[in-house]
C-alpha cells in the first residue's frame, strides 16, 4: 500500500480526488493510504439531516457520497483515508469497518488511551473520567465474530460518560474504498458544539490533548498509519 501525507488540504479538492482515483483505477492499481488534515469543514453524509448542523457560521457544508451523518474536520485532526480493492484483499465491508476501527483502537493503546465500540454508532470513544480503564462498556456490541452486526442500535444510544474521539465514514464503489476515519489530536474542539456530531445530541466530542495526552500530529499519524498498514493486510 502506498502511503502518501498530503499535509493540510481543502476537502472538496480531496473528495474530488479520491472519486477520480477511485473510477479510474483498474485490478492491477497499486491500494493507496492518504493521511492528511483538512482547513475548518462540516460534511455531511449520505444519510444526513439538515437539522442536526446548528449553527454553521462561516464554517463551509460539504455534501458528501458516504455514510453516516454530519461530522466536523479541522487542523490538528489526523485523517486517514485507504483507498484499498477490498476483493483483492479478501474481505468484505463489516470487516474493513471493524480492521479499520481496530487501527484507532491499537494507536491510542500505545498512548496509553483505551478505546471503546458503542453498539449502533460506529466510531471509537473513550471514557471520559478514566481514559486508560479497560472495563467493558454495558453497551458494547455484543458480536461474538470479527465485523458481526451490534446486538442492539438505535436512537436511544447512552452516551453517559463517554467522549467520541474517533469519526468513520466510508464509501465503497466497485468492491473499492474511499473516505475513511478522522482522529483527533488536538483540535479546537467548539465547532463540534455547532452541529450534533454523527446525529447524536449532545455527544461529546474529544481529543488526546483533552485527554491529557501531549503528542504531535506527526507522531499519531506514523502511529497510525503504521496500525492501518498491519491490519488491513489482506
Amino acid at each position: 500500500m502506498l502511503i502518501k501525507p498530503l499535509g493540510r488540504v481543502d476537502y472538496a479538492a480531496t473528495f474530488d480526488a479520491m472519486r477520480a482515483f477511485t473510477a479510474a483505477r483498474g485490478e492491477a492499481t497499486p491500494d493507496e493510504l492518504w493521511l492528511c488534515e483538512h482547513p475548518p469543514t462540516f460534511t455531511q453524509g449520505l444519510a444526513g439531516a439538515t437539522h442536526h448542523v446548528l449553527a454553521a457560521g462561516s464554517i463551509p457544508v460539504v455534501e458528501t457520497d458516504r455514510g453516516g451523518q454530519v461530522t466536523y474536520h479541522g487542523p490538528g485532526q489526523v485523517v486517514a483515508y485507504p483507498l484499498i480493492d477490498l476483493k483483492r484483499r479478501g474481505y468484505f465491508v463489516k470487516e474493513y469497518v471493524y480492521r479499520l476501527e481496530e487501527s484507532v483502537v491499537r494507536t491510542l493503546m500505545q498512548l496509553g488511551v483505551t478505546g471503546h465500540r458503542v453498539a449502533g454508532a460506529p466510531g471509537i470513544y473513550v471514557r471520559l473520567e478514566a481514559p486508560s480503564s479497560h472495563a467493558l462498556l454495558p453497551n458494547r456490541p455484543q458480536g461474538r465474530h470479527v465485523g458481526a452486526q451490534p446486538a442492539h442500535t438505535g436512537p436511544g444510544l447512552n452516551f453517559e460518560g463517554l467522549g467520541k474521539i474517533a469519526a468513520l465514514g466510508i464509501k465503497v464503489s466497485r468492491h473499492c474504498t474511499y473516505h475513511g476515519a478522522a482522529l483527533n489530536v488536538a483540535m479546537d474542539l467548539e465547532p463540534f458544539r455547532r452541529i450534533n456530531p454523527c446525529g447524536y445530541q449532545g455527544l461529546t466530542t474529544v481529543d488526546l490533548f483533552t485527554m491529557g495526552i501531549s503528542v504531535s500530529y506527526d507522531e499519531v499519524a506514523e502511529l497510525w498509519s503504521r496500525e492501518l498498514q498491519r491490519l488491513l493486510q489482506p
